[in-house]
């Protein structure tokens, strides 16, 4: 299955997205999901992270939200990424991601309707990420942190929640082969702990054993 219309993902996300703001999870889906021989962390030792997959509101579409990491950046530098990042002390994981979209790319949390949680995604760098579903409004235009964010773009959901574009990459890494989730487009090289967490998604609301039609 694939992404066909808004108003059947609208359902799928009703159905099968966690509730908002859920008590914490461990990781269900990581980078060492194509990389079993990759030590992960020691289980809990690891750090909270939110982000918002932000879907910008079209006419037959959704626009993703995506932005690009400076190279100046400590960490993933030049890589795509949802808007996001670590949790402050007595912050919820909604909260988090809603502040982080606020800040680096001005997002107003008021006009955000969050549709749900997706499944926690551990990353090679030990951050279990809570990734958050919501729909912005088709006005929205991105105010980027110039120090945090060197461009933000859109791709269509529809071609992100289509398991043809959903392609296994390889790459050296400390003297061994990993492999990763990429879905390249438009000139934009999705691929990591962003298209794992795409992936997981597409899993979610259209994946093996989907039974839409029983709807």
């Amino acid at each position: 299955m694939a992404f066909t219309t808004k108003a059947d993902f609208e359902a799928r996300a009703a159905a099968r997205l966690a509730a908002i703001d859920a008590v914490f999870d461990p990781p269900q889906r990581t980078d060492y999901d194509l990389n079993p021989d990759w030590p992960a962390p020691i289980s809990g030792n690891f750090r909270k992270a939110a982000v918002l997959i932000g879907l910008i509101d079209r006419r037959d579409d959704y626009g993703v939200l995506l932005t690009l990491r400076p190279e100046t950046m400590s960490s993933h530098a030049g890589q795509v990424a949802f808007p996001g990042g670590r949790l402050e002390p007595g912050e919820t994981l909604l909260a988090a991601a809603l502040r982080e979209a606020h800040e680096e790319v001005g997002v107003d949390p008021a006009t955000v309707r969050v549709l749900g949680q997706g499944d926690t995604y551990l990353t090679g760098s030990g951050f279990a990420i809570s990734p958050f579903v919501g729909v912005l409004p088709r006005d929205f235009a991105p105010v980027p942190h110039s120090s945090e964010v060197a461009d933000v773009f859109e791709t269509p959901f529809s071609f992100l929640m289509n398991a043809a574009n959903h392609e296994r990459h390889e790459k050296e890494f400390r003297g061994a082969l990993r492999a990763y989730y990429a879905m390249p487009h438009n000139g934009r090289y999705i691929w990591g702990a962003t298209a794992g967490m795409l992936k997981s998604l597409y899993d979610r609301l259209y994946g093996a054993g989907d039974k839409s039609g029983e709807m």
